[in-house]
């Protein structure tokens, strides 16, 4: 199965190297006329159009889109018209209604509709939410995610949009609930009502809290989700892909117990290739992908509530 590629610009490009070295990429559409040379040059068996609109006009039966956060519900609403099946970044929308609107279109035509929240096809993501599954930790309390660097600034999207999206749909994932709290407070000091730090905190009704830090303004390079059980904590270190077990909790008698700790998940996947080959399998056999829209509507309520707390709407 071939796909096409709308959008060819820093991310789309990886995605079109993977759908290329998948054998899938089947024709990608780019607005500027240097980088539609040069794709020619890279990819010279494979259309290169510049007008999205033609490559929805031909044969190809699905379609990613790899461009500004804000064009993709307008994208994928003509894709899912023009019946494609149908990948989109992250996030589906910049609204909740939008998002809904996308998944009753692919839903009602029968279309695959998934999002790239790329953090859920992590090896050690899935492993994660398979030793929670099991209650190896005990009863799950909280979980606290840090996205922290200095730079890339966006003068749009603030940087929970922009880096924070991904820890809010692995967080859901792993709770596996929807939040019935959410609490955001940030701070914009770079330029006028665009957020460098964010700090958005999520109830959950077992109890469960989840805790992001994102901010492109920060000394350090950290990417890291600490899971604290009653009976153990699991620290998931992206960087290096891997999983800590520390056997440390606190006792009956409100004394520390600490039992020592050990890497126990190793992973070094390519996980824009899985979260690739899982689209195409989705597509092939109509199953219901991981990061669904159904699912990706529930990561924008997240954001779009926490939007309304710091614009003190």
């Amino acid at each position: 199965m071939k796909v096409g590629l709308i959008g060819a610009g820093g991310w789309g490009r990886n995605l079109a190297r993977t759908l290329a070295e998948l054998g899938a990429l089947g024709g990608i559409a780019e607005v500027r006329p240097e980088a539609r040379d040069e794709l020619r040059s890279v990819y010279p068996d494979v259309p290169v159009y510049p007008d999205h609109r033609l490559l929805l006009a031909g044969s190809l039966p699905a379609v990613a889109i790899a461009t500004p956060a804000a064009t993709h519900y307008a994208l994928a609403r003509e894709a899912l018209e023009a019946a494609k099946h149908v990948f989109v970044e992250k996030p589906l929308a910049l609204r909740r209604e939008e998002g809904e609107d996308l998944a009753d279109r692919a839903d009602r035509a029968g279309r695959t509709l998934m999002v790239g929240h790329l953090l859920l096809y992590q090896p050690a993501v899935g492993w994660m939410k398979e030793y929670l599954a099991a209650g190896s930790l005990g009863g799950l309390s909280s979980l606290h995610q840090e996205r922290l660097n200095l730079g890339t600034v966006r003068t749009v999207e603030n940087a929970l949009w922009s880096l924070g999206v991904h820890d809010v749909a692995v967080l859901l994932h792993l709770v596996g609930e929807r939040p019935v709290g959410v609490q955001a407070v940030g701070q914009a000091v770079l330029q006028p009502h665009v957020e460098d730090d964010v700090h958005l905190h999520l109830a959950f009704p077992s109890g469960v809290r989840a805790h992001v830090h994102a901010s492109w303004l920060w000394p350090e390079k950290r990417r890291r989700l600490t899971v604290v059980g009653s009976q153990a904590m699991l620290v998931y270190d992206e960087i290096a892909q891997e999983v800590t077990l520390h056997r440390k909790r606190i006792g009956e008698d409100l004394r520390p117990r600490e039992e020592g700790s050990e890497v126990v998940f190793r992973g070094a996947a390519q996980p824009l290739r899985l979260e690739m080959e899982h689209f195409l399998a989705c597509v092939r056999d109509g199953r219901r992908p991981l990061s669904d829209g159904r699912r990706a509507v529930e990561v924008v309520a997240v954001l779009e509530e926490a939007s309304r707390q710091l614009e003190g709407r």
